[in-house]
């Protein structure tokens, strides 16, 4: 269901480049839906989620319904309180959140003001977005993952229908967008109702902070703000920096994230959504030894996986865009930015999979400070790196010549954004080892032997001489049509994918070795 969400999600960020390319409008609209997509991540897959399942599944333990039901309905409408407070603000001070996120916008009045509207708009998906994601919890602590892990599709479909049918429509095309935005977030909680009434939990919301589960929430939450979503402070910083750099570049990163966040989503987070609430069942019961076998399993995935996905994208990073959205207004220059920030976030994506594994190892034992440490130790890091690399990377496109002030220089040469992608993936990497030796402490630390390293590094070596071998250079991809682009590029990755697989079975791996070791407790106790 995930992958069928990603697919869509692709053909939307198709529909987009094609449509409307990499201008000042769309960084506005980036800006405007980054935000309410950033306070998204960070309440609902992040901070909220991790606090609110591990309790969830204590209840549920308990074999308490009107327990559980009573949580339920506490949380959800001491959420919806926040959030509409929250939204409120937002949508009343958007100029203001503008200047916070992107102060580049400031000097550019049209591009400022169009940010502003746009957020206005968008801003209230963070309250649907939310709830949504609230309900999802409740149904993957019931052993039901496929419906909340199709619900993204709509905001892809959302998306597409928008551009495709009623951008023409608007004085400013992209407005349409900020409209799709909110239209999903309504449509997404929407169809998890059902669901929830089927298995007699619908929420009825009442703000109740008194609850001894809320405060427990609230008691989780607060720290986790930063250490459940430090990608996502990264990239909201990516994106304030490059806001002060050449037009295109919040476009460009846009695009790039975009695909590292294809395999990333599609494992990492499906990963991540599947074993925490595993994880705190197996805590709650005490089961130690499948504790740290489930943790195994899914970094062992993460490795095999994660690790070749880099690789593919980092070699075929003009080639996807190429196919992918160079058309209409996305230009060969835009093809050249883009593919370079993918390729520098390729560096981090097996570090960006590992934390999305590593973290629900703590937050599944409701200890939210150990992350946050070390969740703020790796966003300082990434921070200093985005002006170091910036910097560097500007003064040498610019010989040294500063003559002009700091800020002109930065806003005048393509190419410094790959400084930002690269900061991201150090700051990932320090994350993901400081997440991996506080395990060893209590003994929890994952292991994963030599010979899975060596046999997916080996894999992938191959796998990229094959590929680097094969692929047209990007200026024979530019003179295709779009069937052979789209040939030659699914020749590519099915060559890719195939002599990976062949490499790990001549090299010992066999398919029983990556099976789930471990049953979830409330899956045992129902069989």
């Amino acid at each position: 269901m995930t992958l069928v969400s990603r697919i869509l999600g692709f053909v939307r960020d198709i529909v987009l480049a094609r449509w409307f390319g990499a201008t000042a409008a769309t960084d506005a609209f980036f800006v405007a839906f980054k935000i309410p997509n950033f306070l998204r991540r960070l309440f609902a897959e992040g901070s909220f989620s991790l606090a609110f399942v591990p309790v969830l599944a204590e209840y549920r333990a308990r074999g308490d319904h009107a327990a559980l039901k009573a949580l339920i309905d506490a949380t959800a409408g001491s959420l919806m309180a926040v959030l509409l407070l929250i939204t409120g603000l937002g949508m009343l001070f958007a100029p203001w959140v503008i200047r916070l996120f992107a102060p580049g916008f400031i000097d550019q009045p049209e591009q400022f003001e169009l940010a502003s509207d746009l957020l206005r708009i968008t801003f209230p998906y963070l309250l649907f977005i939310a709830l949504t994601a609230l309900a999802g919890g409740i149904l993957n602590t019931l052993g039901r993952f496929a419906l909340p892990a199709l619900t993204p599709a709509l905001l892809n479909i959302s998306l597409i229908t928008a551009a495709v049918l009623f951008s023409q429509r608007f004085d400013e095309p992209v407005e349409a967008l900020a409209w799709g935005v909110l239209i999903a977030g309504i449509l997404q909680l929407g169809v998890q109702l059902p669901a929830l009434a089927r298995h007699g939990v619908l929420p009825i919301p009442w703000p109740r902070f008194s609850h001894p589960g809320v405060r427990r929430i609230l008691r989780l939450m607060l720290p986790t703000l930063f250490g459940s979503s430090v990608a996502q402070i990264s990239l909201l910083l990516d994106t304030l920096i490059a806001s002060l750099l050449i037009a295109g570049s919040i476009s460009w990163l846009y695009y790039a994230d975009r695909l590292m966040e294809f395999p990333l989503g599609l494992f990492g987070v499906a990963l991540s959504t599947v074993i925490l609430p595993t994880l705190s069942g197996l805590h709650a019961s005490g089961r130690r030894q499948d504790f740290r076998a489930t943790l195994e399993w899914a970094l062992l995935l993460g490795v095999v996986i994660g690790v070749p996905s880099a690789v593919g994208l980092a070699v075929l990073a003009e080639p996807l865009m190429v196919t992918l959205f160079q058309y209409g207004a996305f230009d060969a220059q835009a093809v050249r930015m883009a593919a370079l920030a993918l390729t520098a976030y390729c560096l981090g994506l097996p570090a960006f999979i590992g934390v999305k594994i590593l973290a629900p190892a703590y937050f599944s034992r409701q200890d939210a400070r150990t992350p946050v440490r070390i969740a703020v130790t790796a966003l300082a890091v990434n921070m200093m790196l985005n002006l170091l690399f910036v910097l560097l990377i500007v003064r040498h496109l610019a010989g040294g010549d500063f003559s002009a002030g700091l800020l002109a220089t930065l806003a005048a040469h393509p190419g410094a954004h790959v400084g930002l992608a690269l900061a991201s993936s150090i700051s990932a990497w320090l994350n993901v080892i400081l997440l991996w030796r506080n395990l060893r402490g209590p003994g929890l630390a994952p292991g994963l032997p030599r010979r899975h390293l060596l046999r997916a590094g080996a894999a992938c070596l191959v796998m990229a001489l094959v590929l680097l071998a094969m692929m047209p250079t990007t200026e024979q991809m530019l003179e295709f049509d779009l069937m052979a682009r789209i040939g030659w590029l699914a020749a590519c990755v099915a060559a890719g994918g195939l002599i990976y697989a062949l490499m790990l079975l001549g090299l010992g791996a066999r398919p029983g070795q990556f099976a789930r070791p471990v049953q979830p407790p409330s899956e045992r106790a129902e069989g």
